[in-house]
């Protein structure tokens, strides 16, 4: 089992450069076997969800090319199966994506309920609502969900909840139907722009994503197309926090600042000084940082994806903080993993009360789940002495080359896989 050891204390310092966002791309490639030409997808970011997709894609049929870690070129035309495999597919919650794909294509899809990150229950209710309105029969057997159509017609849909895995599969079943759909209360997130832009792009007719009514022509097929994913907002919001942990300086280039609005809105509040560039922002944290208040909400709102990391941060600042989390209800995992390493956090519901202290001291710790490993890995980062972090499988998911980058800006960190390794870097960093 891999860890990270970490040497706490020194100030990230320099230029950090972002991949594509995973949340973008598992819907995007998800959809590309949607056509029967060849689709070629750029700026990927290699890390575990998006190459056990692509492996489950090509082992239903799919063509796979991949011309380097960062591109992929996926042809749906040789697709033999509707049924994704469960192995294959069990720990990743972005296999419902596959559903709306192939129920587009084929009319038909059996994909396993998801696997992923244990934060709490994500129904697929509004999913499954959603297609039955667009004319599919769906059912839940042996774990597994299976949708079938004899013809798909538009419909109008208004969403219970907000939710961004539904607002994208039923786009993109719904981009194939005959007619026309219109989807109320439909997610806004940066990663359902993406997939609507990726799809247009590939012939369908879809307006209004970004906003809360999402109106879609369905169209025969589609075409191929070369399509670039967009910056990934989270791990741009990862480093940002890093930065504000260890009191550093640091540059994050490749993201779309719009993004990023709530969390840098967030990191001015506490201190911070926040420099925006075209395609990069710069964050600064030279004394103490504040107290503050947040609330996850679907974006344009604080995302329930940053909410871990501002938890970090907030267990060094001065006075007490409150974080309430409204989107998942088992997200405060880590803080048992935070009050190791001394952070003060009372947890009351779906609130964290966090009084701030001066100083985080090294611990061993575990990793819960993607988020919040790289939460404990920025709390290890501001700690005086040495951190482990287990079980960062779960880190690997979402970010990629996460110790190499955090190197880069001055960070000691090492990915080690055995006690004799966490001894050898403690050694060799003093």
């Amino acid at each position: 089992m891999e860890q990270y050891v970490i040497k706490g204390g020194i100030p990230l310092v320099g230029e950090v450069g972002i991949a594509g966002a995973k949340n973008a791309a598992l819907p995007i490639i998800s959809a590309a076997i949607m056509s029967d030409e060849m689709v070629t997808l750029e700026n990927l970011p290699d890390v575990n969800d998006i190459n056990v997709l692509i492996e489950s894609i090509e082992k239903i049929g799919a063509h796979v090319e991949r011309p380097d870690r960062h591109t992929v070129r996926i042809n749906g035309s040789t697709i033999q199966s509707c049924a994704v495999d469960y192995e294959s597919i069990k720990k990743i919650r972005a296999s419902y994506y596959l559903l709306g794909a192939l129920l587009g294509k084929y009319q038909e899809a059996e994909v396993p309920l998801p696997g992923g990150c244990n934060i709490g229950s994500r129904p697929i209710d509004q999913h499954l609502k959603g297609f039955r309105a667009i004319g599919a029969e769906v059912n839940i057997s042996h774990g597994t969900i299976i949708a079938r159509a004899k013809k798909m017609h538009g419909a109008h849909i208004f969403m219970d909840v907000v939710s961004v895995g539904a607002t994208i599969n039923i786009m993109m079943a719904a981009s194939r139907a005959e007619g026309r759909t219109i989807i109320e209360n439909a997610a806004k997130e940066p990663h359902v722009v993406d997939a609507a832009n990726f799809l247009n792009s590939m012939g369908a007719d879809i307006k209004g994503a970004g906003t809360d009514v999402i109106r879609i022509n369905g169209v025969p097929k589609f075409h191929g197309c070369v399509y670039s994913i967009v910056p990934d907002m989270i791990e741009a919001g990862t480093y940002m926090f890093a930065a504000a942990a260890t009191k550093g300086d640091v540059i994050v280039k490749n993201v779309i600042p719009k993004h990023l609005e709530a969390i840098t809105a967030k990191l001015i509040e506490i201190g911070c000084e926040v420099e925006e560039g075209d395609d990069s922002v710069r964050v600064v944290a030279s004394k103490r940082l504040m107290r503050t208040h947040v609330k996850t909400m679907p974006y344009p709102g604080y995302p329930t994806d940053m909410q871990p990391q501002i938890a970090a941060v907030l267990s060094l600042a001065q006075g007490t903080s409150i974080v309430t989390e409204s989107i998942f209800e088992n997200r405060f995992k880590y803080v048992d993993e935070l009050t190791r390493m001394g952070a003060n956090i009372k947890v009351e519901g779906n609130t964290a009360i966090i009084d701030g202290v001066p100083q985080l001291t090294g611990a061993r710790v575990s990793s819960p789940d993607l988020r919040a490993g790289a939460a404990l890995v920025i709390a290890g980062l501001a700690a005086e002495g040495f951190t482990v972090v287990d079980d960062i499988v779960y880190i690997q998911r979402g970010y990629e080359d996460f110790e190499g980058k955090l190197s880069n800006l001055g960070a000691e960190i090492r990915r080690v896989s055995t006690e004799d390794e966490i001894r050898k870097f403690e050694l060799s960093v003093g």
